[in-house]
């Protein structure tokens, strides 16, 4: 397996080399967004952002980062996530810790930080967000993170400051760590609460009513569609992360079922969702005192994502 630990007849593995050579590796074993997973394994073995890999395009690479970059390039080609290989990824601008014991945040999700945040501006209050299954934390570290950092808009305005607060909760103790590191490294260690517990087990009885957001990643894959999930996902992500019963809402119904006990009223739900299932949430949410139905968003890809509804 090329790239060799030292040059060869065309001369040094460079920067420029290793990108494409990395990039064909990967491309022909099918990995998905082959050029992203060899910018990510380069930059991560020379130490330095992906945009400084384009700087310095004829930076030899060492015997030693050679020897590294092959082992890691081997075993992204069979399928194993190149976010665990590394460490990290990149979710809503901000780069996030990741290991076994969570998902790999996506860009599909970025979609229901989006709609909280616009929600939370819009209406102007401080903002008491509950996050369940909460993973790797991205989506309340990154709801928190941009409504209490002082940011531009689009239009170059800046946008003022909330005040955020957040309770996340998870059942595996490793990720909720994870979660914990994430926080910190964002700086948001003190807006951000995390506990152990399934869905709202881990929330106090006096909290009843008091959240305006709750915001959902659950597991949601269906039986039907696990099998036809990729390898990088069915054979390395957490199973318990994903998998959500015969029609995937194993967790999704009871979670619509009890939201509304700790919504306070006009306070909104938001729930990641398969593709497939904007029907069957919207018949849950219909058949739910108390909640009404606003709609199911669309994520980057034009599908559909969100579910959104709001407390009577």
């Amino acid at each position: 397996m090329r790239p060799a630990a030292s040059a060869d007849t065309e001369g040094p593995w460079t920067t420029r080399r290793l990108l494409q050579w990395t990039t064909g590796f990967l491309s022909d074993r099918g990995v998905d967004s082959a050029r992203l997973c060899a910018e990510l394994l380069l930059a991560h073995v020379f130490g330095c952002e992906r945009t400084r890999l384009y700087m310095e395009v004829d930076r030899p690479a060492s015997a030693m980062e050679l020897a590294r970059l092959r082992e890691l390039v081997k075993r992204a080609g069979g399928h194993e996530p190149v976010q665990y290989l590394v460490g990290e990824t990149w979710f809503h601008a901000r780069s996030f810790l990741v290991d076994r014991s969570t998902l790999i945040p996506r860009p599909a999700t970025e979609t229901l930080v989006g709609l909280a945040v616009d929600w939370a501006r819009a209406r102007g209050t401080p903002l008491r967000m509950l996050d369940v299954c909460t993973g790797s934390g991205c989506i309340a570290v990154s709801v928190v993170a941009a409504l209490t950092t002082p940011r531009k808009g689009w239009a170059d305005a800046p946008q003022p400051p909330l005040d955020a607060q957040a309770v996340a909760t998870d059942l595996v103790p490793a990720a909720l760590d994870l979660a914990a590191r994430n926080a910190a490294r964002h700086g948001q260690q003190d807006r951000v609460e995390f506990r152990q517990g399934d869905l709202f087990a881990a929330l106090r009885p006096d909290e009843r009513g008091i959240f305006d957001l709750v915001t959902a990643n659950p597991p949601y894959v269906s039986d039907a569609e696990w099998s036809r999930c990729a390898p990088n996902v069915r054979d390395h992500e957490p199973v318990s992360a994903l998998r959500g019963g015969p029609d995937g809402l194993r967790l999704i119904e009871p979670l619509l079922r009890q939201v509304g006990d700790w919504l306070r009223p006009g306070g909104r739900v938001l729930v990641e969702v398969a593709a497939s299932q904007g029907d069957a949430v919207r018949r849950l949410v219909g058949d739910t005192p108390g909640l009404r139905f606003t709609g199911v968003m669309k994520d980057h890809e034009g599908l559909d994502r969100v579910l959104v509804a709001d407390r009577a």
